[in-house]
């Protein structure tokens, strides 16, 4: 938290590239490491569509997939091109090939989330961890770790809870 983040580029699944600078008039990006093979990423699905549908204007979400997909088999970019299909995605799905942009955040699990802000065009860490406190079920969840945040930073406080534990599948590195 409080770290400045270099800007990446990185292959969106409609084959163009998307960096943290495509992004010009927001106050930050929601960057959501994920994937299509991990149970817990896949029971927040839903929550990372609300997320994105809900601050699209104002801090625009990305997903990045950093697992290697020889040992997830799931999580090719020919997978992920037809989970974002069939998830109806509208938020870029982006593959690291490299696994340096997550090595670089320190990404451990999926979902593992980095909620940033934008001053000019320097993008800065202003949350790390869960999306919400119930892996589960949506409804059952009674902090929403990221909407509390994202919301504390429209209103110009400071971010309640800055870091939680982000639980869900480890990323699997090379």
């Amino acid at each position: 938290v409080g770290d400045t983040v270099t800007d990446f580029s990185l292959k969106n699944i409609d084959g163009k590239k998307v960096s943290l600078s495509s992004f010009k008039d927001n106050k930050g990006v929601i960057v959501i490491f994920d994937c299509n093979t991990c149970p817990v990423s896949n029971a927040y699905n839903s929550r990372i569509i609300s997320l994105s549908k809900k601050y699209q204007k104002t801090f625009p979400l990305v997903a990045i997939n950093a697992n290697d997909p020889e040992q997830s088999p799931g999580d090719s970019f020919e997978e992920m091109i037809a989970y974002a299909k069939a998830k109806e995605y509208t938020f870029p799905y982006l593959m690291d090939e490299t696994q340096e942009i997550a090595k670089t955040f320190g990404a451990t699990n999926t979902p593992h989330v980095f909620v940033l802000t934008k001053s000019g065009t320097t993008h800065k860490v202003a949350y790390i961890g869960a999306i919400d406190d119930n892996t589960r079920n949506a409804s059952s969840a009674s902090k929403k770790y990221v909407e509390q945040a994202i919301d504390a930073l429209l209103e110009g406080k400071p971010v309640p809870v800055e870091k939680t534990k982000a639980v869900g599948c480890s990323i699997k590195y090379r």
